[in-house]
């Protein structure tokens, strides 16, 4: 059974901003780490995220999701935690932008959801998959770099935590889960961040704190909102095609932040993909079979 094109094209478009927000999240990370330590960095996007959110299951009147909070426990360990660190400690030998095209591939991985997509839509896939790693070995000298073992440990850890957040969001609401995770990732995140904090708070240069606000408000909190909605309407397979496109919109901010150059094969590159992306919108996927539907 396909999902209602109403909801795939709004799946899509939710995809869209959230994979806007989070393609500043490299660049950021990158200026950020350039002042203050990796773990601190870690600790702390987190612990903003969940002070932000603390609000929202206190205001709702809702208790914790007991039955969800083994999977919930799990997308922390993967998004609070896993993807961050090994981002954090990838962008201190790796330009941003080059860390935004590896973790592109990061889509394919989500499809351990039950979404069944056609052999059109693999096809596509494979062909936007294949641009995006040419431009990242493009990039890195014509080989993978010593960080690239860092990027893929954040690439595993996003697509599980993807999955498993969009498969809550679809008993939840989008804004409930990620308010849960981070909020239940507080408890450690808080205390960390406190630990590993500067020792001179006032050396740090103003953009490092600014981009840190960064990542921890819109890249770890706000834009799951619309990410985790996206996945949810539109499916893990459809929407997290729209990742592909997260390289290029990485590069034009890194240009613009860190002025990291931007050639004209990444710009021919980046209008093959779009148009892959679209084309592969117009292929098959038939959505996960409910428990009432395998009955």
């Amino acid at each position: 059974m396909s999902r209602p094109a109403t909801d795939e094209t709004l799946g899509m478009a939710l995809g869209f901003v959230a994979v806007a927000i989070f393609a500043g999240s490299l660049p950021a990370t990158r200026l950020a780490v350039a002042s203050l330590d990796a773990n601190f960095v870690t600790a702390a996007r987190a612990a903003i995220a969940g002070v932000i959110a603390l609000p929202v299951p206190v205001v709702g009147r809702r208790p914790p999701p007991w039955r969800e909070l083994p999977k919930l426990g799990l997308c922390a360990l993967c998004l609070v935690a896993g993807f961050p660190a090994f981002t954090a400690l990838a962008l201190r030998s790796l330009p941003a932008a080059h860390g935004g095209v590896v973790l592109a591939t990061a889509a394919f991985a989500a499809l351990v959801d039950r979404d069944r997509p056609s052999s059109a839509f693999w096809l596509y896939s494979a062909l936007g998959a294949a641009l995006v790693v040419g431009i990242a070995l493009g990039r890195g000298g014509g080989a993978l770099q010593s960080g690239d073992a860092l990027l893929l440990g954040a690439v595993a850890c996003a697509a599980c935590g993807y999955t498993w957040s969009a498969q809550l969001s679809r008993r939840l609401s989008a804004p409930e889960v990620i308010s849960w995770i981070v909020v239940l990732a507080l408890p450690v995140s808080l205390p960390l961040s406190l630990v590993w904090r500067p020792a001179d708070l006032g050396a740090v240069a103003p953009l490092a704190w600014a981009s840190l606000a960064y990542v921890g408000a819109m890249a770890m909190y706000f834009g799951y909102f619309a990410w985790n909605a996206g996945l949810a309407l539109g499916g893990v397979a459809r929407v997290s095609q729209v990742q592909l496109l997260q390289p290029f919109l990485t590069f034009a901010i890194a240009a613009a932040l860190l002025g990291e150059r931007i050639d004209a094969e990444t710009a021919v590159c980046a209008l093959l993909v779009v148009a892959l992306v679209f084309a592969s919108r117009r292929t098959r996927v038939d959505a996960p079979r409910t428990a009432a539907a395998q009955a």
